[in-house]
């Protein structure tokens, strides 16, 4: 790998560090209580709102309430994306005359927006309108990731109240969310998109000449816009089909680090606030630890292997190094702009989190760099995972490894000074299991089955790792897929948007009802038998009890796609 690509990975690391303390801070006194930053301009805007729609943001809601208003704004999001979509032919803003979407793509794409998943088994450019992009699938982008910010504040309340009983109101909170942290960080990063020449207009397609004279339609679009709060709120789906790879979506170097930054700032942040939040930022610092170390292992492994060389094209005298004139490793489905190693930063880091933006083919990678990505999804995107949910994933982890540690010592388990007690396990087991028993039913009927097995267009183990990708991708609400599987039918879309409720709703009802469990208990004051939860121990602890059980639920399908696959080589 060469210098410039581990600069390009310092440089990143640089910009996080900075950044994470500063918006971890922020946010903790966002939905800390009390005066925040920016209440001149943000409390007349949030007061309005809340007199619109008759909120009282004193009011506080019991766990199951703040559940129920999750769901309840869920299902309105979702009905409101799939008329959207449904009507879009007979509405405004549709300068390229799409025509409107079918009830099984309409459902699988309003369910993909709604749970921050962005799995698009369409061409953006070619099949929403401009009107379904702005008012549908941006909204979304911003509401679903507002969402995931606000359970995982409410977790964090959770652990650090004492026999309160509330979690905070949940339509404060996202209103809160939205307007104090995602607006304004979104509007910064598309003006600078702009800058460097992402797309942003309402035009349709354009017909240009190329230089060899042939007629070529160029899309247009409100680009930019969502572009910013695509990265920003880990949701992945872009207005074109190819994504990040577009030269109109991401130009140049400054545009792909910039879009690395905005995936990666606030996930990080949050285990700051959760730090500030508990007033013990050790605690925060032992979660990011785990954070980092398994988002920088795995990271430098896909970097490596990517920029190595196919042994296939090796023994053919093929030239894969890297020198002055070549990037070098292996380039098919790979922008030359960014280079192999840039392909390999980009995969990782957009399946470390829940965005699922690509910028080169996650198809083409080697076989073990591609399961590096499939892997980083598998963990449960928790390091740092998508906005909120890898926060309140890792936390829950966090609850397993005392526990783990509990039965080792001989005690009752406790965290921030909270016994974790069979009830909590109990929901932690069908937080744990929920999405890998989803996957691996829907990836083994899809394979056994006559009509579903007809979309798989490579046979033997790629094709096999290319279904296992699909429903690992939306039950873990993530979006990014391999190619090779003609995901646009009855089957797919259908079991494909139920994997992508169950990932989203399924564990974001889990993670509250622990908060409510936990939001109820008294602190028990620390003694010399306390496992310490702020060390450096507790932090390999973490990052050991996610690889573990990980490993052990997803080892066997991996063996059988993406290791088998490399073995042939």
């Amino acid at each position: 790998m060469s210098i410039e690509s581990w600069l390009q990975l310092g440089a990143l690391l640089v910009l996080l560090g900075v950044s994470v303390p500063l918006f971890g801070t922020y946010m903790a006194r966002v939905f800390g209580g009390g005066r925040a930053p920016g209440d001149r301009v943000f409390l007349p805007v949030e007061r309005l709102i809340y007199r619109l729609c008759g909120i009282d943001p004193e009011r506080e809601q019991r766990w199951n309430i703040y559940a129920l208003s999750v769901l309840a704004f869920s299902v309105i999001s979702v009905l409101f994306v799939y008329l959207v979509e449904r009507l879009q032919g007979n509405l405004p803003f549709n300068p390229t005359g799409v025509s409107s979407i079918d009830p099984a793509l309409a459902f699988n794409t309003a369910v993909s927006f709604a749970t921050n998943t962005n799995w698009q088994n369409y061409a953006g450019e070619s099949t929403m309108s401009h009107l379904t992009q702005m008012v549908a699938l941006t909204v979304q982008n911003f509401a679903s990731a507002g969402v995931g910010l606000v359970v995982a504040v409410a977790l964090i309340r959770g652990l650090v109240r004492r026999r309160v009983g509330t979690l905070g109101n949940f339509w404060a909170d996202l209103i809160r969310g939205i307007i104090r942290v995602l607006l304004p960080i979104a509007l910064i990063g598309a003006v600078v998109m702009v800058s460097q020449g992402v797309v942003d207009n309402t035009h349709g397609f354009t017909q240009a000449t190329t230089i060899e004279g042939h007629k070529q339609q160029v899309p247009g679009g409100p680009v930019a816009s969502q572009e910013a709060i695509k990265e920003l709120g880990n949701n992945g789906g872009g207005p074109y089909n190819a994504n990040s790879m577009h030269p109109f979506e991401n130009p140049n170097p400054i545009t792909d680090l910039l879009q690395l930054y905005l995936i990666l700032v606030l996930p990080f942040s949050l285990a700051w606030t959760f730090g500030v939040m508990a007033k013990d930022k050790k605690q925060g610092l032992a979660v990011l630890g785990a954070m980092v170390l398994l988002f920088l292992a795995t990271t430098v492994l896909t970097m490596v292997l990517q920029t190595g060389s196919n042994p296939k094209l090796t023994a053919a005298g093929v030239n894969q190094t890297t020198t002055s004139t070549q990037s070098g490793g292996s380039t098919e489905g790979t922008e030359t702009r960014f280079g192999a190693a840039g392909c390999g930063l980009f995969a990782s880091s957009t399946t470390h989190t829940s965005t699922g933006a690509v910028n080169c083919s996650h198809d083409s990678l080697l076989p073990l760099a591609g399961m590096m990505p499939l892997t980083n999804i598998m963990l449960g995107e928790v390091s740092p995972g998508g906005l909120g949910a890898g926060l309140y994933g890792m936390l829950i982890f966090a609850l397993l490894s005392v526990f783990i540690a509990g039965l080792m010592v001989g005690r009752t388990p406790e965290y921030l000074g909270k016994k974790i007690q069979a009830a909590e396990m109990k929901l932690v087991v069908v937080y744990l299991l929920a999405v890998p028993l989803v996957i691996l039913a829907f990836a083994g009927a899809s394979v056994v089955m006559t009509t579903p097995s007809h979309s798989i267009l490579n046979p033997g183990p790629h094709g096999l790792s290319e279904v296992v990708y699909a429903f690992t991708s939306q039950a873990n609400n993530n979006g990014s897929a391999f190619a090779g599987l003609t995901g646009n039918t009855n089957w797919f879309n259908t079991t494909g948007g139920l994997s992508m409720l169950v990932g989203r709703y399924v564990l974001m009802i889990t993670a509250l009802a622990i908060a409510g469990s936990l939001v109820r208990k008294q602190t028990v004051p620390a003694s010399a038998g306390t496992f310490p939860t702020n060390s450096g121990m507790f932090t390999g602890l973490l990052a050991s009890v996610v690889v573990v059980v990980v490993g052990l639920t997803y080892l066997p399908v991996l063996a059988l796609g993406p290791i088998v696959e490399h073995l042939k080589l």
